[in-house]
């Protein structure tokens, strides 16, 4: 019983859907390096071109489109998922102080999914890495305001 429930155990979070897992290996080669321009919007085209994956780029959108919506109270978050982020403001607690931090419009990648609401997340042109793509945490509750849409690639 202890062999099925081990094994069972070592295929959870191992559906990452295919293009999900094509963003993330891209993710793995440019951590610490510029890509682009270092927008933050940089890093998602290329990962998507890297994956072979869907970017709309026919107009000039306020908001981008990277593929399916989803959404994380009903849908499952994977590795590879990409969080456009729009007029957001984030509250929370580190090292014994409370921070906020805004972004009018910011676009990451969901890099690893730590819980159902908790992620780490990969972009660039941020405060703490620069230009370069640096990884941080991201939690859903931190949010208190602003909106946020999880993408999901799909195939040119």
């Amino acid at each position: 019983m202890k062999y099925i429930l081990l094994t069972c155990l070592l295929f959870l979070g191992t559906n990452v859907p295919p293009l999900n897992q094509k963003v993330v290996d891209y993710l793995d080669t440019v951590i610490g390096k510029k890509v682009d321009r270092g927008e933050c919007w940089d890093l998602a085209a290329a990962a998507l071109d890297h994956a072979g994956a869907f970017l709309d780029r026919s107009s000039q959108k306020s908001i981008y489109v990277f593929g399916k919506v989803v959404n994380p109270k009903t849908d499952e978050i994977f590795a590879g998922d990409i969080i456009q982020l729009e007029n957001v403001k984030l509250e929370y607690t580190k090292d014994d102080g409370i921070y906020t931090e805004n972004m009018a419009h910011h676009t990451a990648i969901v890099y690893k999914v730590l819980d159902k609401n908790h992620f780490e997340i990969a972009h660039q042109n941020t405060s703490f890495s620069g230009k370069k793509v640096g990884v941080s945490e991201f939690k859903l509750s931190d949010v208190k305001k602003g909106k946020i849409i999880f993408y999901r690639p799909v195939k040119k």
